[in-house]
């Protein structure tokens, strides 16, 4: 089972075009949704919507694959379900850039106070980030520079900050999810 995360625009027709080229890995492609504006209200849905989707399959690897603010998500609630992530040019400081996009910014400080302290640490080789080097919304090398310590990352040449083709990289995280 992979569990699909959008980014910030969930109405995106990129959304579909992911997940249908993730069904390539695995037939059972969950794609939940979240409002993106009110951050701790998210957080509380996404964990219930992942943690039952887990309960409901039976797939001994599931994972969490997420893109931009998607990417945010991924990582925090996969680690908190226990579960491996694929995390596509996450947005790692949506309080910081999401400025006049949503109701309250200042929540995901609060979230990041609230989370489990080194969590990457604990979380070490369980997450795979894809990210691209065009692109036009995130500082990518200070992305890497973040998470390098933490996770393999792979450096894709020619998506943007959307990342509509991610079939270039499905048989790496396919090994990934299920090793």
């Amino acid at each position: 089972m992979i569990i699909y995360l959008h980014g910030f625009d969930s109405t995106s027709p990129g959304n579909h075009e992911k997940v249908l080229q993730l069904q390539f890995i695995d037939d059972d492609v969950r794609f939940v949704s979240y409002s993106t504006l009110h951050p701790r209200h998210d957080m509380q849905h996404l964990l219930k919507e992942v943690h039952k989707a887990i309960e409901l399959s039976d797939d001994p690897h599931p994972v969490i694959c997420g893109v931009g603010l998607g990417g945010y998500w991924s990582e925090r609630i996969g680690f908190l379900c226990g579960i491996k992530q694929v995390l596509f040019n996450p947005n790692l400081h949506p309080e910081n850039n999401m400025q006049g996009k949503i109701d309250r910014p200042e929540e995901y400080e609060d979230i990041a106070t609230k989370c489990v302290s080194q969590f990457r640490l604990k979380n070490k080789d369980h997450c795979l980030v894809v990210l691209s080097k065009n692109d036009e919304v995130l500082d990518n090398q200070k992305t890497a520079e973040e998470l390098e310590t933490y996770y393999d990352i792979i450096w894709d040449e020619t998506q943007s900050h959307k990342f509509k083709k991610i079939s270039q990289h499905l048989q790496t995280i396919s090994q990934f999810k299920n090793k």
